[in-house]
């Protein structure tokens, strides 16, 4: 039997509902649908860095205030250094921003953590990951898309697991804690190959949103990255 938290949750396993599968116009009562979750994830895009418009910090400071769990805070966004803060200071628990938009990501994401919240920095599918290595405890995420950053429904890129792979080879061959999130066409069949390339953290959205049964579905996707786990 894995470890179980003070919340009945699985140590070492994270599913994060993204609310962008969500039915906006009945968002608390969405929200109250996923209360086993670990993190809702929040993905803030700016009609800039990615082409899609999502919403901004006024939305997540409501979601904030309303959501049974952490928010995992997702930014796809331009000019993070400047906007990323923001989102720590409304109380999210993470903040996230892309490796390709941020002209100081190590500083960004100590402020992130000065603020109190954890720093995760995300890349897409062809943004190699070996610049990060060095910065490891800089982070305490680091978020590997798993398709194109900017709309939900896509499929899953089974390209992008090497990547992974690499990533969690070098994180345990240096003992690092930081947490390995995967982003995009997360079901339960793809949840089984992102952990066993090493991914600890899921985003999910229709198979969670979508589900008749929210909670019987995000503790499907918890068993099968347990039982596939790196």
């Amino acid at each position: 039997m894995p470890p179980i938290d003070e919340n009945g949750r699985q140590v070492g396993i994270r599913i994060n509902p993204s609310i962008l599968a969500a039915d906006f116009v009945n968002m608390q009562s969405e929200l109250a649908r996923i209360a086993t979750a670990d993190f809702v994830h929040v993905d803030v895009m700016d009609n800039h860095f990615v082409p899609n418009l999502t919403f901004g910090r006024q939305m997540v400071e409501r979601i904030q205030a309303t959501s049974p769990v952490p928010l995992d805070v997702h930014l796809m966004i331009t000019n993070p250094d400047r906007w990323a803060p923001e989102y720590a200071e409304l109380g999210a628990a993470s903040v996230t921003f892309h490796l390709e938009a941020a002209k100081e990501p190590v500083a960004l994401a100590r402020r992130l953590r000065e603020i109190g919240a954890r720093a995760g920095v995300a890349v897409k599918p062809a943004t190699p990951v070996d610049g990060l290595f060095d910065l490891l405890d800089d982070f305490d995420q680091i978020l590997v898309m798993t398709v194109e950053p900017g709309f939900g429904g896509q499929s899953f890129m089974p390209e992008t697991m090497p990547k992974l792979r690499r990533l969690a080879d070098e994180a345990r061959r240096r003992g690092s804690s930081v947490w390995l999130q995967v982003d995009g066409g997360i079901g339960e069949s793809t949840i089984a190959q992102a952990a066993e390339a090493g991914a600890d953290t899921f985003v999910a959205g229709s198979a969670v949103f979508g589900a008749s049964d929210p909670a019987n579905a995000i503790t499907g996707l918890r068993a099968s990255a347990r039982s596939h786990a790196h």
